[in-house]
């Protein structure tokens, strides 16, 4: 089996399954910010699946639009970035005569080794309802066959 191993910019050598032996306390220290930066809170959740013809991938980023995201591919490494700022006039605020008012921009960059096994030219990528999905389709000879009898002579 072909594993898809993820890489964020704050730990560029990680594995998809690296996050499993850090359940329990460290997890509980991240969601109430004490000990050590938490990457969840800084970088949106991504789900990858496998199946016998591709790899998918979907990540859960509310409130952006697909013109938001880049997504590139440098050599083996599937980069997905996204950068927006929300900095709207609002006539009814400029009335009130405010004396600060702050702005507010978000990004991520998020990156995936992806195997010598994909077939990278064919991948495809959707935003809808806030989750963006890629596809990443394998190349035929790794694709998982079906077992098959042989027949002895």
């Amino acid at each position: 089996m072909n594993t898809l191993m993820k890489r964020n910019s704050l730990s560029p050598s990680a594995t998809l399954f690296d996050d499993f032996p850090s359940r329990g306390l460290f997890d509980w220290l991240d969601s109430v910010s004490i000990g050590r930066p938490s990457e969840s809170n800084a970088l949106p959740r991504v789900n990858i699946s496998e199946t016998g013809s591709d790899f998918r991938v979907e990540m859960a980023v509310p409130g952006m639009k697909k013109e938001d995201f880049r997504v590139e591919l440098d050599n083996n490494t599937l980069v997905i970035k996204a950068e927006t700022s929300q900095n709207q006039e609002d006539n009814y605020e400029e009335q009130l005569g405010y004396t600060r008012r702050e702005f507010s921009y978000s990004s991520f960059s998020r990156s995936f080794y992806l195997p010598n096994t994909v077939d990278s030219d064919r991948i495809e990528g959707k935003y809808e309802d806030g989750i963006l999905r890629l596809v990443i389709p394998k190349r035929e000879e790794a694709k998982k066959k079906p077992s098959r009898t042989i027949n002895i002579g």
